[in-house]
């Protein structure tokens, strides 16, 4: 026989925590169900941790939006709650004469998803903002930034249990299902029947999902990132223009100030963190392209993510899926399929979008 609860959140990475805390402000008694020991275990502390303009995505899509609204929503949240970060800003630069148009398309594309104007810069203005930089132009966000993403979670996971919530660590979701008018949430040896579950289980949200009648696929595009040994060079976030799956090998600072590069694009089977050091070369070469004074000696393996993609390689860019009751006829469901970057950005703002969705 199924326990009775109220809210069941799955999963615990930042998605799944802001989503929590959310409903357990609105005074839900809200169960957090995680796989792993610990919060944010997979996507949520596998990533640049770069607090994101809204600058790339279509716009009136749902990332466009929620960037934009999320991102003066988490600055706000860290200014309150102390949460570290810092808003270094990110320089975008192009490299040959055709990526020029492209520039000046993210220009325009950042006044029409409300991010307002990115500042043109000639050789020589990139030049005085990073003098290792090579290019023929850039353009400059000062919003964009980087956090703390572990104190982040953290924050998160104080509130959600400030708030009376639970989370329930190495749980993992083996069954959804529908029994006398509620969710039945299957785990392992134990049913939980709930009024309302919210399906934030990153990259196996896919196949929870299609337990309950979507058609939903798992795709994964793995990331490498490689650390930059000494002091860094850069004292920005340094882009170039995106690349099919991601947006290129571009250089982050840490807290600290210390550079990684990354990530790749490296499309899989399976979850897999394995860090596979035959891809150095190209990572040199395409660092070269902007930053050609690297000494590929200071160069070595960091880490992998893996984003959860909804389409194959090759397929254009999915946009985040938030799948309430009106998409899938199922009461008290929602669905959160695809949630790459800038989720971390994203975070408060899909989760008030969640909240409307069941209210």
């Amino acid at each position: 026989m199924a326990e009775n609860c109220d809210t069941v959140v799955i999963g615990a990475g930042v998605i799944g925590l802001a989503v929590a805390r959310e409903l357990a402000m609105a005074g839900r008694e809200v169960l957090i169900l995680e796989r792993n020991a610990l919060i944010g275990a997979e996507t949520s502390s596998r990533n640049s941790e770069v607090i994101h303009a809204g600058i790339y995505y279509p716009t009136g899509s749902v990332k466009a939006e929620t960037c934009v609204r999320g991102k003066a929503l988490l600055y706000d949240y860290c200014d309150r709650r102390h949460v570290p970060y810092n808003r270094v800003g990110k320089l975008i630069v192009a490299t040959t004469e055709a990526q020029l148009d492209v520039l000046r398309g993210y220009q325009r594309q950042a006044l029409r998803n409300g991010v307002g104007e990115l500042p043109w810069l000639d050789r020589g203005d990139v030049a005085r903002l990073e003098p290792e930089v090579r290019c023929l132009a850039g353009i400059f966000s000062e919003t964009t930034g980087v956090i703390d993403s572990h104190a982040f979670m953290l924050s998160l996971h104080g509130d959600v249990e400030a708030h009376g919530g639970i989370v329930s660590f190495h749980t993992e979701v083996t069954d959804l299902d529908r029994e006398d008018g509620r969710l039945c949430v299957r785990c392992g040896d134990f049913d939980l029947a709930a009024e309302i579950v919210v399906n934030a289980a990153g990259l196996d949200a896919p196949r929870v999902a299609s337990a309950v009648g979507g058609n939903w696929h798992s795709y994964y595009a793995k990331g490498h990132y490689y650390a930059l040994s000494g002091r860094s060079p850069f004292t920005h976030l340094v882009y170039p223009v995106a690349e099919p799956g991601g947006l290129g090998v571009h250089v982050t600072l840490d807290m600290a100030g210390q550079a990684r590069f990354g990530p790749d694009v490296v499309w899989i089977d399976e979850a897999d963190y394995a860090f596979d050091a035959a891809n150095r070369d190209s990572f040199v070469e395409a660092i070269r392209t902007y930053y050609p004074g690297l000494d590929p000696d200071r160069l070595h393996p960091d880490y992998t993510g893996i984003r959860p993609k909804l389409a194959p390689a090759g397929s254009p860019t999915s946009d985040f899926v938030i799948e309430g009751p009106a998409e899938h006829g199922i009461p008290g469901l929602v669905n959160l399929l695809g949630i790459e970057s800038p989720g971390i950005t994203s975070s408060f703002a899909i989760a008030e979008r969640v909240a409307r969705l069941l209210a």
